[in-house]
């Protein structure tokens, strides 16, 4: 399954650490987080696909707590 989601970042170095944590997850096979268009995409399997967001998002809080995703 591949899905986007909004997120709100505030920063390029951020984002980079934050697609660089969400590609260390276990079963992500593809991420990518576009900066100014303030996207994320996550590729993962479809059975593990709530956990791997739910990971996704405690990642980017570790970078920037007040970071959204929807």
């Amino acid at each position: 399954m591949k899905k986007k989601f909004k997120c709100e970042v505030d920063c390029a170095a951020c984002a980079a650490k934050m697609e660089d944590a969400i590609r260390k997850i276990p079963g992500v096979s593809d991420v990518s987080l576009n900066f100014m268009m303030q996207k994320l995409t996550i590729e993962a399997p479809d059975d593990q696909f709530d956990s791997i967001v739910a990971q996704a998002v405690k990642a980017c809080h570790k970078v920037e707590p007040d970071c959204e995703i929807k």
